[in-house]
Formats: C-alpha cells, structure tokens, sequence
C-alpha cells in the first residue's frame, strides 16, 4: 500500500491545502444559515412579498431621477437573524429594456469589522441566479427574510456571499429582473445589476465611495447578468470602473441549454425559457406558437420561479405546449433567444470564467464558444473548462479559486493581457 504521508508535495496539493480553510468557511456558514433558516418561516410569516410592500413601489417622480439615484433605503436583519452585519435594502433607479425608468430594489451588506486590507472595502455586486417570473422569487425578499419557496436560490449562494463577507467586502445584490421579473433580458439584468452598483456605492449608510474597488459574481442565471453588466459597461455607466469579475456555469446558446432540459428532470428549465421569451416579447412571434394547454400554462406560471417549474414538470416536453413539433428550432424561438446571447461585446476588465466539461445542465460547448469570440475582441481573459463533474459540484470546487481572483484584482494586482486558459 502507497504511504499517503510520503507523497511529494505538487502544485496540486498546495493548491488543495490552500483551498481547504475557505472551503471550511463557506460550508460552515452554510450549516449556521441552514440551522439558523429553520426559524424563519414564523418568523417572518408577517414579512409581506414584494408585489404587496409599499416600499418596492416606484415614486410618481421616477423619470426625474438619474440611473443609480437611491430612491429610498430601509435597514434589515439579514434573514431576520441576529448576525454581525449590516444589511440594507436600498430602492434605485434604473433603465430598463425598453429604456424606461423603472424602481428596482437592492440589498447592501457590509460587515460590521473594520476593513484591514489596503486601500478601501472593496464592493462585490453579488448576482443570485433569480431565474423567476415572478418577485416573490426576487432575492430581496429572502435576504430580508421572506420566506417562499423561491427563496431556495438565494439560499443555496449563501456560502459563497458569506465567504465574501468574511473576506470584508461589502456586497450589492440587486433584484436584476426588476419589478416585472424579466428574466432572460440580458439589457435590462445588465443595466439592473450597474445602477444598483451605483446605489451600494453612493449610498452614506454603506461607508463606500469613489475610491472603492468594484467586483462582480456570478453563477449560471447570475453570470447572464454578470456578463450582460459587463459587457453595457463602457457605454450605459464608464463610471463604474471594475477591478475584475468572475461567472461560472455561463447560460450561452440557449436553444442548446433549453433542448438539453426538454423531457428530462431538468424540463421545468425548458419551460422557463420558453414562457420567458413568449411573455418578455408578446410580438416576437413565440407566444403565438403556444397551443392552449401552453397559453393557459403561461397564465397559472406567471409568477413561478424557476425552482418551481422543475419539480412540477418532470420529463415534460416542449412540444405539448405549442402548436409545431419543434419549437426549439423554429425560426421565431431562434431569433428570440439569439437576441439575449452574450457575446456582442467582450468585457473590457480582467475577467476569470469557468464551466464544467460535464455540466449536466448548460452544455459546455457554448461556454467554449463564447470564450473563444470573447477572446476573438480582445478580452483579458482566464477560462477554466473544469474536470468538476457537473452544475452543482462546478459552483462549489471552482468558487476558490474565482475568490481569489476578485481579492488580488481588489489588491491591484494586475493581470497580464490576452486570454490564458487553465
């Protein structure tokens, strides 16, 4: 038998031992948020969801405000526990899609030890994969304390913002989809995620400033937004200047990520995308290929999160929803989804992206594409294309590394230039 303990020490192993202290951080925290979470439902059974509290609704003078404006705060017990930072939730200003203005509501956190590191507190704009139609899925609601069914995904990021809090950094995480809950609208999550950006940053109770080194995260629905932000950047807010950002399980070629779910446990995604797209663009030409069982599906759907549809259509197939044998391919379907995919620009900070080979959810190849046109525009870029097998296990065994990125970009620490893949 091979002695363990004599093994040479390798890259790979002080790579391990260096992971090991944050990933003992982030599972622990998730064990005390878990434990602590069985209170919650009493708790906050009082707390009322968004579409019925005052405080999300937009001020009659919305349109004389500018992008980011703080439009009213609020203070929270983060989860409605007892825990040592201070949590905010913060209504603001924003564009959306349609280039209207719209009320969209984020929430700040900062911890309540003073910053040790050097220069100021970094800021991390943090996106939950929302992936709902509806704000009761909206992380506002759970941070706050909400509790909902919709609430899963936002609890199931909480080791990684939790770890992010132990680093210091103050964290934004805004309700990208806005009051209408647009998911799978890449210029309105983007412009959601830079004004709220703006709101954490100029709002006095934060202690945060110019000076502070902005970061964004994101995994799967929330690397949709992380990368739209990026990529409107230059042009929607040149001053929010980022020092770096990660996104890993990156939703590119969606047809691809919506035929990979069709008749599987995962088809509740499938319908998500499709119920996203014939209700976001009524005159896309999608919402008319439903049949009646998809028209009324719409209607009892339209305010269902993401972690609702999977489990109540297992293995349902697209098809039964709509009135040709192959929507996903249909040219209407195509042309709606082609408009929401990334890559029509190329982040302009250094940026870190990871996928696993095997991801059983969002293939990869569309991850590898869109790196390579990423690439193909001049990005300053590191790809990972992760042996980690699978979604799930992906999110967890790559967050180290993503971490660190973000903390020596915060350092200042450069990057050097052009892609390089891991």
């Amino acid at each position: 038998m091979k002695d363990i303990h004599a093994a040479p020490v390798t890259e790979q192993t002080r790579n391990r031992a260096a992971r090991a202290p944050v990933l003992r951080a982030m599972l622990s925290a998730l064990v005390v948020l878990i434990l602590g979470w069985g209170g919650l439902p009493a708790a906050s059974a009082q707390l009322p969801p968004p579409d019925h509290d005052p405080f999300y609704a937009a001020p009659a003078d919305l349109g004389s405000f500018w992008n980011g404006a703080v439009l009213d705060a609020r203070p929270i017990a983060l989860f409605g526990l007892p825990l040592p930072i201070s949590a905010w939730q913060v209504k603001y200003r924003t564009t959306d899609s349609s280039d209207r203005p719209a009320a969209y509501v984020a929430t700040v956190l900062v911890p309540m030890l003073p910053w040790l590191g050097p220069g100021a507190r970094p800021l991390l704009s943090y996106q939950v994969p929302e992936d709902s139609l509806g704000t009761r899925c909206a992380p506002s609601y759970a941070l706050g304390g909400g509790w909902d069914t919709g609430a899963v995904n936002t609890l199931i990021d909480t080791p990684f913002m939790a770890e992010a809090l132990r680093r210091g950094w103050a964290l934004v995480v805004s309700d990208y989809e806005g009051p209408q809950s647009r998911f799978l609208d890449g210029v309105n999550s983007g412009r959601g995620v830079l004004d709220g950006i703006r709101a954490a940053r100029d709002f006095p109770a934060a202690g945060l400033g110019p000076d502070t080194p902005i970061g964004a995260w994101g995994y799967s629905g929330g690397a949709f937004a992380t990368l739209w932000a990026a990529q409107l950047q230059p042009e929607y807010a040149p001053d929010v200047r980022f020092a770096g950002i990660t996104s890993g399980g990156v939703p590119a070629d969606w047809p691809a990520i919506a035929r990979r779910a069709d008749g599987t446990v995962q088809a509740g995604l499938a319908l998500l995308i499709l119920f996203a797209i014939a209700r976001n663009d009524p005159g896309a030409g999608v919402l008319e290929l439903l049949n009646d069982r998809g028209q009324a599906a719409l209607i009892e759907n339209s305010a269902a999160c993401g972690s609702d549809l999977v489990p109540k259509y297992l293995g349902a197939r697209v098809a039964d929803f709509t009135t040709v044998p192959d929507l996903l391919s249909h040219p209407a379907f195509l042309a709606a989804t082609d408009a929401q995919e990334l890559g029509g620009s190329a982040p302009t900070m250094p940026t870190y992206l990871y996928h696993s080979i095997t991801d059983d959810v969002i293939p990869v190849a569309g991850f590898t594409d869109l790196v390579g046109r990423y690439c193909a525009r001049g990005a300053n870029l590191t790809s990972v294309h992760s042996m980690l097998p699978t979604h799930n296990p992906a999110a967890i065994g790559e967050a180290p590394e993503a971490m660190n990125f973000l903390a020596d970009r915060f350092a200042g620490i450069p990057v050097d230039p052009g892609c390089h893949s891991r």
